[in-house]
């Protein structure tokens, strides 16, 4: 035992008790996929970001039999919503994300279908208990807006819930130049409930600073959430 240790000083005991996580009971290893792996190395405080936004929709969607997620790049959040609900169908347009999923997370999570699709596109996947979309919105064409929440409600039963998460427009002022390229589509938190209001009943608006969720002042959130239900006005089948 002593070869699997450094120094001497440290008690038997102790080095006996000891179980490291890759023993012999867990030999996996999960790689990270390209996008992740940058994020990691460059601004690692941000995979803590990504991993609370989704922990909260896995708590939300908790024992949901069916979720449907919009935009899962290589599927680090993937993951943890799936630990959360009984079938994940996860979907980006951006083949080498998919790529990367399939080939990294599906040996590893048997409860995550990975898909190549563009949501905009005609084709359904079918009808979900829950969907989200998380730093999508914020990419979509405003003209194409009120498309792809059309799309939502379709993809939904008559009880199914939406949540849908993007930086706020306020914190733009503090985004870098690529992202500020990149996110044509950035709103309020009340221009974003208030488009969500047309689409669906019951709309519930929250914000979050770094980790933390809130339900304060939203021009001071640096991200926003809504969490909708009750889909108006649309030909499900």
């Amino acid at each position: 035992m002593s070869e699997k240790f450094f120094g001497t000083t440290s008690s038997k005991l102790a080095k006996e008790r000891y179980v490291p996580v890759n023993s012999d009971t867990a030999k996996r290893n999960l790689p990270l996929g390209a996008n992740t792996t940058e994020i990691f190395l460059s601004d690692p405080k941000l995979l803590g970001f990504t991993a609370s936004k989704h922990k909260f929709v896995g708590k939300m969607f908790e024992g949901f039999d069916s979720v449907l997620e919009i935009g899962c790049m290589d599927g680090f959040g993937s993951v943890i919503v799936s630990d959360f609900v009984g079938h994940l169908t996860s979907i980006d347009y951006f083949r080498d994300h998919i790529d990367q999923a399939k080939q990294n997370v599906s040996g590893f999570v048997g409860n995550i279908e990975f898909k190549g699709h563009d949501f905009l596109d005609g084709e359904s996947l079918g009808q979900f208990d829950g969907c989200f979309a998380l730093d999508v919105l914020e990419h979509i064409d405003p003209e194409q807006e009120g498309l792809f929440l059309k799309k939502v409600q379709k993809s939904l039963k008559d009880e199914g819930v939406f949540i849908v998460g993007m930086p706020s427009l306020e914190s733009q002022a503090y985004a870098s130049k690529t992202n500020l390229e990149a996110h044509i589509n950035c709103q309020s938190a009340g221009q974003l409930t208030q488009t969500l209001r047309q689409y669906f009943s019951y709309v519930f608006p929250f914000g979050m600073n770094d980790e933390v969720l809130h339900t304060g002042y939203s021009k001071m959130c640096q991200y926003i959430f809504n969490v909708c239900a009750g889909s108006k006005n649309v030909a499900k089948r």
